[in-house]
């Protein structure tokens, strides 16, 4: 489809054992299975203490991804593996928490880690 911008998925661990997975670009339907075969390796083989989405340079996150992250959070309480998303756009964020991700796991600019 012309003009649409694949998602390339940057993943990093910091010192503490904190994975990062910083997408780029929209997160459409098409990229469903990407980005939540990402994160259910993430929690259920690597067990990271915690998980940071950073969304930072996203400007769209449909709604079958937005139920991925949704299920990650939950896959992740269920492996004790702390799950945040960093800096959504206000709508992406509104959309997490409609879908049951609690507000202190949304972290915005400025907001204590």
């Amino acid at each position: 489809m012309k003009g649409m911008r694949t998602p390339a998925f940057e993943v990093r661990t910091e010192r503490d054992g904190t994975v990062i997975i910083r997408p780029h670009g929209d997160i459409e339907t098409n990229h469903a299975m990407q980005l939540r075969q990402l994160l259910v390796h993430t929690v259920r083989k690597i067990r990271p203490p915690r998980i940071v989405l950073d969304l930072t340079a996203v400007c769209r996150l449909d709604a079958l991804n937005v139920g991925a992250v949704a299920a990650a959070y939950a896959l992740g309480e269920d492996h004790q593996v702390a799950v945040y998303v960093h800096n959504p756009a206000s709508h992406i964020a509104a959309r997490l928490f409609a879908a049951g991700l609690p507000l202190p796991q949304l972290r915005q600019p400025g907001t204590a880690a």
